[in-house]
């Protein structure tokens, strides 16, 4: 028996889980659970990354009271960072994706290195969240913080080095930041220089299940982990993720839905030319020498922000009464884009629904069962949408959708993509980035051989609900307005930064 221990962390909150993997079933156990809330200071949106830090320590100390820990391995969202000093010390709170910064950033960038040039280069979607635009806003801006710093290390990279010393980069991570060539295998330094980016900072990019050191002295002494091995795994949530999907080849697309909708691919190789250029298609590194060719969709994030002013309204209400609510709703009435930028910044999202509902002609939801059903009817049109665009640039024929992530436990979503899409969904384990992270860790020990054994390994361990689809004229008529609404919107969320 293998106890590991999996940090997972997301854009809304922190879990520790503990693994027993007995070599054929994997068995998992969260043990610590934990808000993460951004700050904004002097107009910067922060991560409060050392209240991270020791929650995260609280959840090693309750791993460690039952059982001798073998391994630990840290996952967490993408293309964030810290940087350390020469003496190792950070030099600022890592600043939040959607931080306007960013936005502002990116037509500077492209008027020195044009878009199509960093696409071929890196084969990342162009967003304004990308880490490449972060720091060539700070190098444009001279920010001391960037001269200040000897290392950059993305935020699960930064765990390790806190738990074990260890400066590198981990692969599936390292591609999500617009910074490293995906055909070269390598940082893209001579792209970062022409955008004074110091490429010195880039630290050693290591392959997943990679074993990373021995938790320090100190850390072993404040949770009890002594003698557990640090591992690189997925550092990418949804590498994990996506190594923690029992997908069935060619003919399987995966979806982690969460704060984000994933919708994407396995292949062997990046997925490049006009027409993913044109789809906007992104190629992040996975396990075993695989890319997972995606579009990266905005998902329950609306709902997150309605529920957020709607408790600060004084309507606090269970996730369970608002898909309620939802239900009863009357059906494919209005619909948004959840990709549209009007919607990327934190606010009043429900607002911003309405508005947007009646800048395209379609009617204002009037209650807040009305909003969550337009969220829930949108994402399932988008991703069948995504789909059908990866479908068509890869030439593949996908049959089936694997739902994972908090949405597999959203019934009507998974039901009403199947609708959308026209394919089946099979939806578990709701907690595929748990999964794969433990998995990748048991690969690292030795204990699981290959990318395929850990999927049988889920398959054994983790049941599945399957929604069959159900097309019908209403969804059918639905996907042709769906598909109209960008035209329709005439870029009226233009100036709204991610």
């Amino acid at each position: 028996m293998r106890t590991l221990v999996a940090v997972d962390l997301g854009a809304q909150s922190g879990r520790v889980a503990v693994g027993r993997f007995d070599g054929s079933r994997l068995a998992i156990e969260e043990v610590h659970r934990f808000p993460n809330v951004p700050v904004r200071v002097r107009g910067t949106l922060h991560w409060d990354i050392l209240r991270l830090y020791a929650d995260v320590c609280d959840g090693l100390r309750a791993a460690a009271r039952d059982a001798t820990v073998d391994a630990v391995a840290v996952d967490s969202w993408a293309v964030d960072f810290g940087l350390v000093d020469r003496a190792g010390r950070l030099t600022q709170n890592p600043v939040h994706y959607r931080d306007s910064r960013r936005a502002a950033a990116v037509e500077g960038v492209f008027a020195r290195v044009p878009p199509r040039e960093i696409y071929d280069r890196t084969g990342i979607q162009l967003l304004p969240i990308n880490t490449l635009f972060e720091l060539a806003a700070m190098a444009a801006e001279s920010d001391p913080a960037l001269a200040a710093a000897d290392q950059l290390l993305l935020i699960p990279d930064l765990f390790h080095y806190w738990l074990c010393g260890a400066r590198t980069t981990e692969f599936t991570n390292a591609t999500t930041t617009q910074c490293f060539d995906t055909h070269a295998g390598m940082w893209a330094t001579d792209l970062l220089e022409r955008l004074d980016i110091p490429a010195r900072l880039l630290p050693e990019v290591v392959e997943p299940a990679t074993q990373l050191g021995t938790v320090a002295d100190e850390v072993a002494a404040e949770t009890g982990l002594g003698g557990a091995t640090v591992i690189a795994a997925a550092t990418h949530d949804t590498g994990s993720a996506v190594a923690g999907t029992p997908l069935n080849g060619e003919r399987s697309a995966f979806l982690s839905v969460g704060t984000w909708s994933l919708v994407g691919l396995e292949a062997s190789e990046p997925v490049a030319g006009d027409a993913a250029y044109r789809a906007n298609i992104t190629n992040e590194g996975g396990l075993s020498g695989t890319f997972r060719v995606l579009q990266n969709v905005t998902g329950l994030w609306l709902l997150e922000e309605c529920r957020r002013s709607w408790t600060a309204a004084g309507r606090n209400r269970s996730l369970e009464e608002l898909v309620s609510l939802a239900q009863s709703a009357p059906p494919l009435r209005s619909l948004v884009d959840p990709n549209d930028p009007l919607f990327a910044p934190p606010g009043d999202m429900s607002a911003r629904i309405v508005d947007y509902c009646s800048r395209t002609g379609q009617p204002q939801p009037e209650s807040d069962g009305a909003i969550v059903r337009c969220i829930f009817e949108s994402l399932a049109l988008k991703h069948a949408d995504s789909v059908d665009v990866l479908g068509r640039v890869t030439g593949r024929h996908i049959e089936e959708i694997h739902i994972v992530g908090g949405g597999a436990n959203n019934g009507l979503l998974c039901a009403w993509t199947a609708a959308a899409a026209g394919r089946p969904v099979h939806a578990g384990p709701a907690e595929a980035t748990l999964v794969g992270n433990l998995l990748v860790q048991a690969i690292a020990l030795g204990e699981i051989s290959s990318l395929d054994d850990a999927r049988e390994v889920v398959r054994r361990s983790f049941s599945s609900t399957t929604y069959e689809p159900a097309p019908t004229d209403e969804w059918r008529e639905a996907r042709e307005r769906f598909a109209a609404l960008s035209d329709a919107w005439s870029g009226a969320g233009a100036g709204v930064g991610a």
